[in-house]
């Protein structure tokens, strides 16, 4: 038995990183708590464990008193110089209360501790490594499902993946390979649980990068991110290097980064624009594919009036409000979208000192994008 634990502890502490003397001081606690169990005995008791001869002692530990109260915990003076004559008042006496078979039930304690010092070491290491990945994306296997959660495979753990954080597009089967971006990592009593999405706007931002070997590098930055999972999505992008198109970057040759995002998330329309400091710019960008002809912007409030044509009215608003609302979103100000000839009729359209800038280039450039992209 010595020889089995000897090599159970230098695989712990070369694998699992588990110093051998913490490991034995647990063995040891745990054998006082078994003979107590096991022999009914509350005495104040020490256990000496020799890993390499394989011995297992028990002594009671006794005060030394003039008179005695308690013979589980005090030992007299007149008892404690027969066993050394150099015992006084005070000290504590060792005496050996090893039972017979004491042997076997120290073995299965021995083993129970390193069993749970492997597992307790296994989910530290599965803690350290998912910690470190907390708003990043991998790779899953769906596992099985319940009313709450559906349990996708991450390799060393099952993720949880709530309803809340299901796409509401996808149906999800066992042995399905997903993509998910981890919201949380949660260490509790039963080892680490790892929450997962498919909904969050990070995922949407880890996929991009993914795909746009420009966002990677840093040579476009993805400034915001405004996400309706399963529907719609948009994301501005930004570059400071003027012979770089960042729109176009994330588009790809003929759409093939952006329908590869779209794909993953099994048909979720995706508009890309381009990032400014200028509100006015920004705002007008965001409601893409809309065409805007002023944005008038309260700073105070920070709200905008957008005055688009009348017959992109519906357009700019979006089914059920949606284009208007991830816009707002995206951009954090609050839009509120006006027709050209309501505009006219309250006498805010046009104005002589608008500082939006329209060009036919820029609309022939989103026209080109739209085109690869389909």
């Amino acid at each position: 038995m010595s020889t089995e634990l000897l090599d159970a502890l230098i695989i712990l502490e070369k694998e699992k990183g588990i110093s051998r003397d913490v490991i034995i001081d647990a063995i040891e606690a745990a054998l006082v708590s078994a003979y107590r169990r096991n022999f009914n005995q509350a005495q104040n008791v020490r256990t000496d464990l020799n890993i390499e001869n394989g011995t297992m002692r028990v002594f009671a530990r006794k005060d030394v008193v003039d008179e005695v109260f308690d013979s589980r915990l005090e030992i007299s003076l007149e008892d404690a110089v027969k066993i050394n004559p150099a015992y006084e008042v005070g000290d504590v006496v060792e005496i050996e209360v090893t039972p017979k078979d004491f042997g076997r039930i120290a073995a299965q304690t021995a083993k129970q501790v390193v069993t749970q010092r492997v597992r307790e070491a296994e989910r530290g290491i599965i803690y350290s490594e998912f910690i470190d990945r907390e708003d990043d994306i991998m790779t899953g296997i769906v596992q099985r499902q319940d009313p709450r959660f559906i349990y996708v495979n991450l390799g060393k753990i099952e993720a949880l993946l709530a309803q809340s954080e299901q796409m509401p597009n996808e149906s999800y089967r066992p042995h399905d390979r997903i993509k998910v971006y981890i919201t949380k990592v949660e260490k509790t009593t039963k080892g680490p649980q790892i929450f997962v999405s498919r909904t969050h706007p990070g995922l949407l931002k880890r996929l991009f990068e993914i795909e746009v070997p420009e966002i990677y590098d840093g040579t476009v930055e993805i400034r915001s991110v405004a996400r309706e999972a399963g529907d719609r999505s948009k994301i501005s992008v930004y570059t400071d290097r003027p012979e770089v198109d960042p729109v176009g970057a994330c588009v790809g040759p003929k759409g093939t980064r952006v329908q590869a995002i779209v794909n993953e998330l099994k048909g979720e329309k995706i508009d890309i624009v381009e990032w400014s400091d200028n509100p006015v710019t920004f705002v007008a960008n965001a409601l893409s594919p809309s065409k805007v002809l002023d944005v008038i912007v309260d700073e105070e409030e920070k709200s905008t009036t957008v005055i688009v044509p009348d017959y992109q009215l519906s357009l700019a608003i979006g089914k059920r409000g949606q284009n208007a609302r991830l816009a707002a979103k995206l951009t954090g100000w609050k839009i509120d979208i006006k027709s050209e000839s309501e505009a006219r009729e309250l006498g805010i359209y046009p104005r002589e000192d608008s500082a939006l800038i329209t060009s036919d280039d820029q609309e022939d450039h989103f026209e080109m994008l739209e085109d690869d992209f389909e």
